[in-house]
């Protein structure tokens, strides 16, 4: 192990100029080059300088006032960490209305709607060679008011058992009324279900109204009373399944105006990992809000693993994303073209690891990882729709197999 040496060193109490005798100079240069050391060899080559015959006394004095001197540096750097941990919370205690609104509103949130009716739809269009512009953008209309009913329904229920107490962002603290952001989500409920159950009986599909009934009764055991499962650590595989297989499903059926689609192992493992993206944004949403949620006993799986396992989830999760992907394209379950746009997004995969690995312990900074998720869930979606639609056009890719 090597030492440094202080070409000029300045002792306590003595100018830089006065002269040191030979010992006195040996001993502050030893001193020195052992703080850099561990503990347990610092005290073994103390004792080896005892044994040249100096008294200890000398070598005693000389390290108390090292020591003091590096606790007054180290005192120093503490204060401006605590500075800076400071000057962090005031800047979050001073966000301005129009952040709280923005943060309120959740815009990149609906993201969650377009995806799986993308995706769904990409993959009607890779079985028929036909798309609907009108029923897509009917659905796409009825998927939004659902999403901002769970928005606001998640917002009303977290306020009412005090799990958004200090959340200025939580929709119920900036309006000021909870009756009147759950009757606006109830409406919105009931606008959306409205145009979904419009949509499944002009295309006369049983099974795609029953498939997103199913998605739509996720999201309320999710959040509402008497179930809420998310308190419970199962908000992810409720949000897998509401997205992925529910929902994407659906809208695949729903692109369908002669005849009924068939089930192919290409739509379920193209819904799969879109639900997979879904959960993971849901995931990191729970990072800043470890201990809130603590608090109020909502155990979600943050609050279970902590931080730093968390952490570690979420870059297995992007290694088994792009992993899966890869299986599903050697197997010829997904198109090739799916593969190498998906592929594509593997920067955008690593930046979500390494925010979340950097960061995971600031609660101000963590609060963007799930906007970063959030792009990369719209990145991979867009490039997984892209791919089926290219696999019909260019490659020439045969229709799926269908299962059921």
């Amino acid at each position: 192990m090597g030492s440094y040496y202080l070409p000029l060193v300045q002792v306590p109490g003595k100018s830089v100029h006065q002269g040191l005798d030979k010992w006195e100079e040996i001993t502050w240069n030893f001193i020195f080059r052992t703080c850099s050391l561990p503990s347990h060899v610092t005290q073994r080559s103390i004792c080896c300088f005892q044994c040249t015959g100096r008294s200890s006394s000398v070598i005693n004095l000389r390290w108390k006032e090292v020591k003091q001197w590096h606790s007054s540096l180290r005192g120093f750097f503490m204060c401006k960490v605590q500075q800076h941990d400071a000057t962090s919370e005031e800047n979050e205690e001073n966000i301005s209305q129009a952040t709280l609104t923005w943060r309120a509103i959740k815009l990149p949130i609906y993201s969650v709607a377009l995806v799986p009716l993308t995706v769904g739809s990409a993959a009607a269009y890779l079985q028929t060679g036909l798309f609907s512009a009108r029923r897509y953008f009917m659905l796409l209309t009825s998927s939004v008011f659902i999403i901002t009913w769970l928005n606001l329904s998640n917002d009303v229920y977290d306020f009412d058992t005090g799990a958004d107490k200090d959340k200025k962002e939580s929709v119920v603290n900036i309006v000021g009324s909870r009756t009147g952001t759950f009757i606006a989500a109830c409406l919105l409920l009931a606008l959306g279900f409205l145009g979904l159950t419009y949509t499944s009986v002009e295309a006369a599909n049983l099974r795609a109204i029953l498939l997103l009934a199913s998605a739509i009764t996720c999201g309320y055991i999710y959040q509402c009373p008497p179930f809420r499962l998310s308190y419970q650590g199962l908000g992810e595989p409720l949000c897998f399944a509401a997205f992925g297989p529910f929902a994407t499903t659906a809208f695949y059926l729903l692109q369908s105006s002669t005849s009924e689609l068939p089930i192919t192992y290409t739509t379920l493992s193209a819904s799969a990992l879109v639900g997979f993206t879904t959960s993971l944004i849901l995931f990191c949403s729970h990072f800043h809000q470890v201990e809130g949620d603590k608090a109020v006993g909502k155990f979600s799986p943050l609050v279970r693993l902590g931080t730093q396992a968390g952490s570690r989830v979420v870059k297995v999760g992007v290694a088994t994303l792009y992993s899966g992907m890869l299986l599903l394209g050697f197997t010829q379950t997904l198109p090739f073209t799916c593969i190498i746009l998906c592929a594509l997004t593997i920067p955008m995969g690593k930046l979500v690891v390494s925010y979340v690995e950097k960061n995971h312990k600031d609660k101000a900074k963590i609060f963007m990882a799930k906007y970063y998720c959030v792009r990369l869930h719209a990145l991979f979606g867009v490039a997984l729709a892209a791919g089926l639609v290219a696999a019909k056009m260019v490659a020439r890719y045969p229709v799926p197999k269908p299962i059921f």
